[in-house]
């Protein structure tokens, strides 16, 4: 039972060199990658408080659980070890059946069914499927192109994969949240702001509700 916890006893090594900066530390960049985690899910409980005031406060579970996404990730990779994998592993399943919970399936996902004509629930949607593909190839390059990458002397994607992620985590779940406010609490009108509002490409979306203007339609 021991040996779940020793160091390097996953059978999962990626492909950064192992123990570079510290006998501690198997996997220095993609530990460190992590750190990602605890700077957006603050912000993020933050910027949706009044959605979750308005809506439901188990919102925040899924902030905190991508903090011990983070927290559990930064152990996985530090000791390469099959505790930490499994830590790892079961904390992003967490965070699926959360989001589950809150949004799936009381609208059976009709908004894709309807047809939006909001250039920033739009571009939120390209902006969240791009984020997705960009940090999946990441971590599918890291896997199973490592031979070439170490020959280049550049085996950092894992910890790209990381950082890339959680941003496609901060845009789908403002997406979703968005969805859930406009069809859940029609009272209120639901819109997609960034933050740092001058920020364009740096800036992260979340969802301002107020109270709904009768006359106003969206998508």
């Amino acid at each position: 039972m021991a040996n779940v916890f020793a160091y390097q006893s996953s059978q999962v090594d990626w492909c950064e060199d192992n123990f570079q900066f510290s006998e501690k530390v198997a996997e220095f960049y993609n530990m460190i990658s992590n750190v990602s985690f605890f700077i957006s899910a603050p912000i993020m409980m933050y910027l949706l408080h009044p959605y979750a005031q308005k809506r439901n406060k188990a919102v925040y579970l899924i902030w905190i659980m991508v903090m011990l996404v983070g927290c559990f990730s930064a152990y996985y990779h530090m000791t390469l070890s099959y505790f930490g994998q499994l830590l790892d592993e079961l904390s992003i399943l967490w965070v699926l059946a959360i989001a589950y919970m809150l949004w799936f399936p009381k609208r059976h996902l009709k908004f894709i069914k309807s047809r939006c004509t909001d250039q920033r629930i739009i571009h939120l949607a390209f902006a969240t499927v791009a984020w997705w593909f960009i940090a999946i190839s990441c971590w599918l390059s890291d896997r199973l192109l490592c031979a070439f990458w170490r020959q280049i002397n550049f085996y950092y994607l894992h910890s790209f994969w990381h950082v890339l992620i959680n941003m496609a985590v901060v845009h789908g779940a403002t997406l979703f949240a968005y969805f859930d406010a406009f069809y859940e609490i029609p009272e209120t009108n639901p819109e997609v702001k960034y933050w740092p509002e001058n920020w364009r490409y740096l800036s992260v979306p979340y969802l301002a509700i107020k109270m709904k203007d009768p006359l106003q339609k969206s998508c």
